[in-house]
């Protein structure tokens, strides 16, 4: 790895959003890679989750390593689609019907874009005719459902049956704060994740 490559890795590991940036412009500006550029950032975020799954850093750490990466990633992207990279599997999530909550899922979302996923974010709110429709138009390989109301765990239950039930060709995902691998198990979920780092590794799995 080069130095600005090495100093890109850091600089998200660290958190400083500042030096991505710098670190980002000085390797394409040397003319390395988009992948190679990718591939540092992504090295970065993979750490990052790492140390979040065991509990070395806490949600604001990972918050700011995930804006760090959103600076490098602003000066990639144009780069990696004029190159013809494109993420190779894509998630589409969004929060349940009747919960307007969106830190755990925004944070997810930084995970899965620093593993080199396509995300498509519904938002907030999304009832199950909103998830179907936006499965046929994006035909994502994953959708990630998160809740973290207790009170809105019957719609994701809903929303998982809605799904099945009409043979949405996608691995179902879900998680959120009063979610449980019981209640995923219970609804028919195809995976359960705890955390951020998790969903990373959960959503590479279904796409395997």
């Amino acid at each position: 790895m080069t130095d600005s490559l090495n100093r890109l890795t850091a600089a998200i590991k660290a958190g400083k959003r500042k030096d991505a940036r710098a670190a980002t412009a000085e390797a394409l500006d040397a003319g390395l890679s988009p992948q190679s550029v990718l591939n540092a950032l992504t090295e970065g975020m993979n750490d990052v989750g790492k140390r979040f799954k065991a509990n070395e850093l806490f949600v604001p750490e990972v918050l700011v390593a995930a804006r760090a990466m959103q600076k490098s990633m602003d000066l990639l992207e144009p780069i990696l689609v004029a190159s013809g990279i494109e993420p190779e599997h894509s998630v589409l999530i969004g929060t349940v019907e009747g919960d307007l909550h969106d830190i755990g899922k925004n944070l997810v979302i930084m995970m899965l874009k620093g593993a080199n996923f396509k995300v498509i974010d519904l938002g907030v709110n999304i009832p199950a005719e909103t998830f179907s429709q936006a499965i046929e138009e994006h035909k994502p390989d994953v959708v990630a459902l998160s809740a973290l109301l207790t009170t809105t765990m019957p719609a994701m239950e809903s929303i998982v049956q809605h799904l099945n039930d009409t043979n949405a060709a996608v691995k179902i995902m879900v998680g959120g704060a009063p979610i449980t691998e019981d209640f995923a198990n219970q609804i028919g979920a195809d995976g359960f994740s705890p955390d951020a780092a998790s969903a990373v590794e959960l959503a590479q799995q279904l796409c395997a």
